[in-house]
């Protein structure tokens, strides 16, 4: 190869952000905001394909892709065997739903004529719905995915029928790799949140999950599960032992789903994170999945108990399921219903073994020490011990200005009554939150009230 050429094919790797030296063989054209219909508008991308003799990942993230762009990319792609990671999250904004599932078939084709083996797939914030699991099945179900340890579907709006159909090719990828006589799918890592997955979609994905019984990182948030749902993700963690990583948060698991969970929680002995903020636990579930978590579990780094509802009656089996536990470094436990002593009481038996330091704020908890409303007495008694009539008008002044009324039969005829906030004036220089007069008394507008003339 002549010097020129050399050099050239160096530009072109250090304009892609293939860092030399690094040896992971990674294009990125991330963040570049192309839209590319055409496959004249995917030449760049195209041409850096061709001139790598090593490309292991393409990180296309942030652009907009057509069909006909996907073909041109797929033809360089069947060129790499060694492909290992496609990194395609957020790449079809603004295209039609009927546009997506054949720009992702002619990805997927590539990569099984090229015969590669996936690492990581992550086709996350693309808004395909099932129609785009369906795009992709051909490519799920077939040896490029036998070696697939990511699979990263965050914000896809799956739906039941996207997580059944997804369930079923990763069942049928298991067993055409068993029956291959090589190393089964062994997913390790699964990235499922907002996709309203809901029970049947999880249900349906629990099978799979158990099938292969290699998962370390569960995230789930976000898709409408309920008990029923929980319940069946909790019967097949009992296949996934090498779980670290567990998020359901946002979903709701009430206290039957917590019974389920706390079933299976004692066996998952390499858990590191813990995430069932915003579950609607309430205070027994709390109670149930703290108890799972008091014996062994000595990886746990962090847990997260936010937003269920949970009262002071659960603080003890929080506190003791915290202790023992060397490496945790975080506690979550903001926006329950502990109360201000309930927050004092637990930071305080917190303190004694030094894991306050890992408590959030608590400073929005929902928890009411007082059944008093000081409104309802505002409401019954005038100023200076008067008393206003049962009987009389109540006049309930809004926080906010209305608008200015001009239709005269809509207009109110009579002394006006001063407004308890000054009148924003765009021309004043007078701040607008600083009140130019004072604002009237309960007699002025009671009096007010009595000379107004319709």
């Amino acid at each position: 190869m002549a010097s020129d050429d050399v050099s050239d094919v160096a530009e072109l790797l250090e304009k892609t952000g293939v860092v030399e030296g690094r040896g992971d063989g990674e294009l990125s054209f991330a963040g570049k905001g192309w839209k590319l219909d055409s496959a004249e508008d995917a030449k760049e991308i195209v041409d850096k394909l061709s001139v790598c003799e090593v490309v292991t990942a393409l990180r296309l993230s942030g652009n907009t892709i057509g069909k006909s762009s996907a073909e041109a990319i797929g033809e360089q792609l069947k060129k790499h065997p060694e492909f290992q990671r496609a990194l395609w999250s957020d790449i079809f904004t603004g295209r039609l739903r009927s546009e997506i599932p054949p720009s992702l078939e002619s990805l997927g084709n590539a990569l099984i004529a090229a015969d590669a083996h996936l690492v990581e797939l992550d086709l996350s914030d693309n808004a395909f719905g099932a129609d785009g699991v369906k795009g992709i099945q051909n490519l799920l179900t077939s040896p490029v995915m036998f070696t697939l340890k990511i699979l990263k579907l965050n914000n896809n709006g799956l739906g039941i029928s996207g997580g059944k159909v997804l369930s079923k090719a990763l069942l049928d990828c298991h067993a055409k790799s068993v029956s291959a006589g090589g190393s089964p799918l062994a997913l390790r890592v699964f990235i499922s949140g907002r996709n309203r997955l809901e029970n049947q979609g999880s249900a349906a994905l629990s099978q799979a999950f158990h099938t292969m019984g290699s998962l370390q990182h569960i995230a789930m948030p976000q898709n409408g599960i309920q008990y029923q749902g929980v319940t069946e993700i909790a019967q097949c963690l009992s296949a996934n032992t090498q779980l670290r990583i567990l998020n359901l948060n946002d979903n709701t698991f009430t206290e039957k789903g917590a019974a389920a969970m706390a079933q299976a929680l004692p066996a998952l002995e390499q858990l590191e994170e813990l995430n069932f903020g915003d579950c609607l636990l309430s205070t027994q579930g709390a109670m149930l999945v703290a108890d799972a978590l008091k014996e062994g579990l000595d990886n746990l780094k962090v847990i997260d108990l936010s937003g269920n509802e949970i009262g002071p009656e659960a603080i003890p089996s929080i506190v003791e399921c915290c202790l023992n536990k060397p490496l945790l470094n975080k506690i979550e436990l903001n926006s329950n219903s502990f109360g201000s002593e309930g927050v004092a009481s637990l930071k305080e038996s917190l303190s004694d073994n030094s894991y306050v330091d890992y408590l959030g704020s608590l400073s929005a908890d929902e928890g009411d020490d007082s059944d008093g409303d000081d409104d309802d007495d505002d409401d019954s008694a005038g100023t200076d011990g008067d008393q206003v009539d049962d009987d009389a008008d109540v006049v309930e002044y809004d926080s906010k200005e209305g608008d200015i009324v001009t239709d005269p039969t809509l207009q109110i005829r009579g002394h006006a009554i001063p407004h308890t906030q000054p009148t924003t004036d765009t021309t004043s220089d007078t701040p607008q939150n600083q009140s130019t007069t004072s604002p009237p008394s309960p007699d002025s507008v009671i009096d007010s009230l009595n000379n107004l003339k319709l």
